[in-house]
């Protein structure tokens, strides 16, 4: 799916000056038209700069997918993936779980160059930067119903934190149930949405979010303690690069998780635990429901707590440091 304003950006992508005119003739627009195309990007925050002889270019080159590209490496690693991109949308989870409610196969998986609504759990907002995320949802479809999922976003987790290790990204850490870490800083999000027909079999919309590279600017915008792969490791791949291993390391966690549950990821996650052996409290629908030290995650993905009460297990919440 493509749009006006992002025909307009790929050209100016490079960050070289282009003709205006011949941007006007490649693009078939107006100058009033291409004026308002240029206001659209300077609100995705890419700035458009006018030279003295009349040249377009952005203030800084921009790193957009490569869709081509992206489509062969993962049919050279992950044939069975149905791959779409699109230029824009609210949030590709959204917009895959319509497309699984009408039918959509197992394995599609929908990546997006900008999210303007972009999801994360209970609600909260997944803040996507133009050229400095990774976004992406997979539609996976399993022979067993919802209830036996539990687990399956820390599964997704220790597949997305290897990519991410792959790709040179340092002291990639994981926080119960779906955070990315690194050095206590947000890196990356996953949300897993399920729906199944009573004791029919299940599917999931599996989305994952990573910092690529953030701004300043960008990290004011993001409400919590947020870092990307460029700090946190060497040389940085292109977007397209790192999108391509991670779609490919999430469906191979999707496809073992399908055949036997989360145990086989349970030490990988333990080795990542960012809250091993922490004090937390644990809250669910904003109330205040336990508080212990972190002991482990057992087979089924579970958490559990060692409080005045004993070894306590949950299955959903959300965790915060008990400070003091």
């Amino acid at each position: 799916m493509g749009t006006a304003r992002f025909s307009l950006l790929r050209m100016l992508a490079d960050g070289e000056g282009h003709p205006r005119e011949q941007v006007l003739q490649t693009l078939g627009l107006s100058d009033i038209e291409l004026s308002a195309l240029v206001d659209d990007l300077e609100a995705l925050g890419a700035r458009v700069l006018e030279a003295g002889a009349g040249d377009l270019r952005l203030e800084e080159p921009i790193d957009l997918y490569d869709p081509t590209l992206l489509a062969g490496r993962l049919k050279a690693v992950s044939p069975g993936l149905r791959l779409e991109s699109l230029d824009e949308c609210p949030s590709t989870s959204t917009e895959l779980a319509a497309r699984a409610k009408a039918g959509a196969g197992h394995g599609t998986v929908l990546v997006c160059e900008h999210q303007s609504a972009g999801r994360g759990r209970r609600g909260s907002t997944w803040v996507s930067v133009l050229g400095g995320s990774a976004t992406f949802s997979i539609l996976w479809r399993f022979s067993r119903g919802a209830a036996d999922l539990a687990g399956l976003s820390l599964a997704i987790a220790v597949g997305a934190a290897e990519a991410l290790e792959a790709l040179g990204a340092r002291d990639v850490a994981v926080k119960w149930p779906n955070d990315l870490l690194s050095r206590g800083s947000k890196l990356g999000g996953i949300l897993v949405e399920t729906a199944s027909e009573a004791a029919g079999p299940a599917a999931a919309v599996v989305g994952v979010g990573v910092n690529l590279r953030l701004s300043l600017a960008a990290r004011q915008r993001i409400a919590r303690p947020a870092t990307d792969i460029a700090t946190s490791g060497g040389a940085m791949p292109s977007r397209t690069v790192a999108l391509a291993g991670l779609i490919s390391s999430v469906a191979s966690s999707l496809e073992l998780f399908s055949r036997e549950g989360f145990a086989p990821f349970r030490r990988a996650w333990l080795e990542r635990h960012a809250w091993q052996g922490r004090r937390v409290i644990l809250s669910q629908a904003d109330a205040r429901v336990a508080e212990g030290e972190v002991v482990g995650i057992a087979e089924d993905g579970a958490l559990e707590l060692a409080s005045e009460h004993g070894i306590r297990r949950f299955h959903n919440g959300e965790l915060s440091l008990r400070l003091g």
